[in-house]
């Protein structure tokens, strides 16, 4: 297990709080499908992560678009800096089948970039759209 939903920040969305604990729980999956060199489920897992990667963005810029979120260029610029890296990680796996470039990924740059990110942006943006949209 990569993260427990325990060490989530929530934030004043409950969309967005979703959102997160669904990719938690599609990350575990992945993580631990990479732990035991399972290739065939890392690679179902790893385009479950891609598809949801798109969804969870997608549906939190929509939301800061709607509601005119001052910082959305910001916002969504680290999402397109995340999503640039795990889409070449995933080129690189299906290069490779490197179990421990994917789990070093997820372990020392995914997991505390998620916590901070929601720190920071989810938490500013979800004030901003409250609990409405």
């Amino acid at each position: 297990m990569l993260l427990k939903k325990e060490e989530l920040p929530q934030v004043a969305n409950p969309m967005m709080n979703i959102l997160h604990e669904e990719e938690v729980e599609i990350v575990n999956q992945l993580h631990d499908a990479l732990k035991a060199k399972d290739i065939e489920k890392a690679d179902h897992m790893f385009k479950v992560f891609l598809e949801d990667i798109e969804d969870h963005f997608s549906t939190e810029e929509d939301m800061m678009r709607e509601s005119r979120f001052f910082a959305y260029q910001m916002h969504k610029g680290e999402h397109d800096t995340m999503k640039q890296k795990i889409y070449q990680l995933y080129e690189d796996w299906k290069q490779t089948r490197n179990f421990e470039d994917l789990i070093k990924f997820l372990e020392d740059e995914f997991k505390p970039w998620l916590i901070l990110h929601i720190s920071r942006w989810d938490a500013e943006t979800a004030m901003h759209v409250g609990d409405t949209i």
